[in-house]
């Protein structure tokens, strides 16, 4: 079998998430999600985010929409932003076709700007779901929960999923593993990761190699560690008191080695 490789690094002056997000590794993080994760999700950010129809919610990282689009067919006025070019065409389509009340928003959520974003207009409410929320140190984690806070209206609330928190991550460290993708078929991406933890920088630098039908594309990813401690302050600051803290994607309250962690905050 012949292969072909693809390789991407990380720009000097790009955060890594800027080019990361195409070819197999969309495919891949695609193939992953099943409908019953989805629904879990669904049911989960309307039993706690408390808005209703007409409501205007902002999902960062939307990636192709699997919890912007239901959310648009209930009736609630969904803005989302996401980095990859392929996954907003793709979200745009399904919102024209569907005359969904949806803008998909294509670019950095940090550097988006205001007007394009909220229009001068507070969202009810907002959420970040899918690990995409380990992606950023100390001061630009800051710079995201400030601007998370000064879109949001009094009272709003915000739903936020990693599995990189300290808690959840360094008890089952894996410095390699690997697992295939999607439907044992031909289509079957077979995705390989070695991660390098950095005690001083409290990141974790993971070489990723996705493989499918001879093709091969490798990524370089970094996901920061927080503790539960250190979110609670930083939403502190931003202006964010987190009320829950959830292990589950059911609700259950949160407990050490869980997975992944669901920070439920308010704005003041």
């Amino acid at each position: 079998m012949q292969l072909f490789y693809h390789s991407e690094v990380i720009s000097e002056n790009m955060a890594w998430y800027h080019n990361f997000f195409h070819g197999l590794p969309q495919a891949a993080w695609k193939a992953a999600q099943t409908e019953e994760q989805t629904q879990l999700d669904i049911e989960l950010l309307v039993d706690t985010l408390e808005f209703g129809p007409d409501d205007r919610l902002l999902d960062v990282f939307c990636g192709y929409g699997r919890h912007a689009i239901p959310l648009a067919r209930m009736g609630t006025h969904v803005t989302g932003v996401d980095i990859s070019e392929e996954y907003i065409q793709e979200l745009s389509a399904t919102a024209t076709e569907e005359k969904l009340s949806l803008d998909p928003i294509q670019g950095d959520f940090l550097t988006v700007s205001d007007s394009l974003l909220s229009s001068g207009t507070p969202f009810d409410a907002a959420y970040c779901l899918g690990n995409s929320f380990s992606f950023f140190d100390r001061d630009t984690m800051l710079t995201f929960l400030n601007r998370i806070a000064e879109v949001l209206k009094p009272g709003g609330r915000f739903l936020a999923h990693t599995e990189m928190v300290a808690e959840s991550i360094l008890p089952d460290y894996q410095e390699r593993n690997w697992l295939p993708v999607g439907d044992e078929t031909e289509s079957t991406i077979l995705f390989l990761a070695q991660n390098e933890y950095d005690p001083l920088e409290s990141r974790i630098d993971s070489h990723l190699t996705y493989v499918r039908a001879g093709e091969v594309q490798t990524r370089m990813a970094q996901h920061y560690v927080y503790t539960l401690a250190d979110l609670r302050q930083l939403f502190f600051q931003s202006g964010l008191t987190v009320i829950d803290c959830y292990g589950t994607v059911m609700g259950d309250p949160y407990a050490l080695g869980d997975e992944g962690v669901w920070l439920l905050a308010e704005k003041a």
